[in-house]
């Protein structure tokens, strides 16, 4: 398999039924020519925000006061978010120009914490040149979770990659030791939230502590962890913090040469990535295909949900 299959599949999947994806940041030329591409290749129905005042329409006005109370109608990307949760777009793609602290404030008083989560977080998801593909998370919004952040991390990650694979997750929670290797307060907290994983999601394959390479590689697996079911084929690896996170996903673009999407933010109530502000015009285009993927399997459930009820 090539690093460009899954690519490929995303971008045959979203041009389907392409989504209405907001990018608020219309006065910075990459996001134009992002846009641009987007429509031309039928990757999405991009919505250019330039001047906010010509998007905030009877939908917007329409919603509820309160929320409206807490939103700046003249800050574009505030708008572009409020277009998610009044239905008038399926998702939105900012960061280009504002700070991560910026998107994610939005996101968070506009669009509200899923309830599947208890907390918003991030992850990148990573494809190797050989095709292989992983998710990290956290790596960019909570610094140091409490156990109970951390499980929900674990499973806002474990459903972005099997949203994004149509594969199961298979969650290692990553630590410096591997099962009793070592013993510290940080151990345990690595422990105490696999556990609430497991309570909470008993059918996701998810193992605890364990160190990286015992995670990813078979033969180390087989000597530190031969009884675990994730041991040396994880695809979804957790921090156990901010630095690490961090720390991680940089040196597996730089020195492993994987090609990184995100950060992807997770655990919110409707499709919002952010963007690194050093971002090309093909980063927002891969972006803005997540998201449209990701609102369209969200659109589906929804539809379904719907002929249920």
């Amino acid at each position: 398999m090539s690093s460009t299959d899954i690519l490929d599949r995303w971008y045959e999947r979203v041009t389907a039924s392409p989504a209405k994806i907001v990018l608020p940041e219309g006065k910075d030329p990459r996001v134009v020519e992002a846009a641009a591409i987007l429509k031309s290749e039928g990757l999405a129905d991009p919505i250019v925000i330039d001047d906010p005042a010509e998007f905030v329409d009877d939908n917007i006005h329409d919603m509820n006061a309160g929320l409206r109370k807490l939103v700046d109608l003249s800050d574009p990307l505030q708008v572009g978010v409020l277009m998610v949760a009044a239905g008038e777009a399926d998702g939105c793609v900012a960061g280009a120009t504002r700070p991560t602290a910026d998107v994610i404030r939005a996101g968070l008083r506009i669009l509200g914490v899923s309830e599947r989560a208890s907390v918003v977080s991030s992850c990148f998801f990573f494809v190797f040149p050989d095709g292989r593909h992983v998710v990290y998370g956290d790596c960019g919004v909570v610094p140091d979770p409490d156990p109970e952040q951390l499980a929900s991390i674990a499973m806002s990650s474990a459903d972005t990659y099997e949203k994004l694979t149509g594969e199961t997750a298979r969650v290692a929670m990553l630590s410096f030791s591997t099962k009793g290797s070592a013993s510290h307060d940080k151990v345990d907290k690595v422990l105490a939230a696999t556990r609430l994983v497991r309570q909470k999601r008993p059918r996701l394959s998810v193992d605890g502590e364990l160190q990286f390479d015992a995670a990813w590689v078979p033969k180390v697996a087989s000597q530190k962890a031969p009884d675990s079911p994730v041991a040396g084929k994880a695809n979804v690896f957790v921090f156990p913090n901010l630095d690490a996170g961090n720390i991680g996903y940089k040196i597996t673009e730089r020195l492993g040469g994987a090609q990184a999407f995100g950060p992807l933010l997770q655990g919110l109530n409707g499709v919002l990535h952010d963007l690194s502000r050093g971002c090309t015009a093909f980063d927002i285009v891969n972006v803005a295909v997540i998201a449209s993927l990701q609102a369209q399997i969200r659109n589906e459930a929804k539809a379904q949900q719907d002929r249920r009820d």
